[in-house]
């Protein structure tokens, strides 16, 4: 029987993928390796497994959920997958589930983003019985704040909501979030990241179910990595993933 990790990639845009190339930051997503994962589109086409390619989960709009069509370019999902693979040598079944602009307040499980996301990983697991693909483990990778932070919505609320989405995951069968922190505002306005990203951080030291994998956002505004007030050329997004999925293959090597 056929072995996968089964991956949720859930948040706001810079988790579903706004990368972009230029003449300063030429790089493009790097090509899947071979065999390392595979996109279950659980809404466009839950017939059969694709493997993964940029832009990730283009396809996968809810008009009832999850929609934002024509806004996914590239992602930090196949350097992820790439380097998670190549960390633990574990083939990966990738669900998108990530929301541009999307608040915490949206992923609270009530006929909202949480409530599409929970749908998508039951029917992926509905998938993966029906063809006797066996699932190892079940995990989520979580990169959403700059919204909440735009909105000034208070960090004990953020908290509290993190964890209660965090607990339906758990509950309906996720065994770890990974988590990317935001990285900082680029733009006119006089917007300071630096409390969410400090929550984050508590969110990841305070919480047994939440492993810290990446905070390389965070230096990207003083490289010259950000297109715009929120959003990274795709050599930050490939950077991200990258490190984000060495240390979740890390992760991974350490429970075998």
């Amino acid at each position: 029987m056929l072995s996968f990790d089964l991956f949720m990639f859930m948040g706001q845009s810079n988790m579903a993928g706004r990368g972009i190339s230029n003449i300063h930051h030429p790089e493009k997503a790097p090509t899947l390796i071979e065999g390392a994962g595979y996109e279950f589109r659980a809404i466009s086409d839950p017939s059969k497994l694709y493997p993964i390619e940029e832009p990730f989960g283009v396809y996968e709009n809810n008009p009832d959920g999850i929609y934002e069509p024509d806004k996914k370019t590239g992602s930090l999902v196949t350097s992820f997958v790439n380097a998670y693979y190549t960390a633990c040598h574990i083939p990966v079944i990738a669900v998108s589930a990530s929301k541009g602009g999307s608040v915490i307040a949206q992923w609270q499980g009530n006929a909202d983003y949480l409530s599409d996301a929970i749908k998508r990983l039951k029917l992926t697991e509905a998938y993966c019985k029906e063809h006797e693909i066996h699932i190892a483990h079940k995990y989520m990778v979580w990169c959403q704040g700059e919204s909440d932070a735009d909105q000034q919505t208070p960090l004990p609320v953020y908290k509290q909501s993190f964890e209660k989405m965090l607990n339906a995951m758990l509950t309906n069968g996720i065994e770890m979030c990974f988590m990317i922190t935001t990285g900082h505002y680029n733009g006119i306005h006089n917007m300071d990241y630096t409390a969410i990203i400090n929550t984050q951080y508590e969110l990841a030291h305070s919480l047994s179910k939440v492993l810290l994998v990446s905070d390389d956002f965070i230096s990207m505004k003083e490289r010259g990595l950000m297109k715009d007030s929120y959003h990274y050329y795709q050599a930050g997004y490939n950077e991200v993933g990258t490190n984000a999925g060495s240390h979740t293959g890390n992760y991974r090597n350490s429970i075998k």
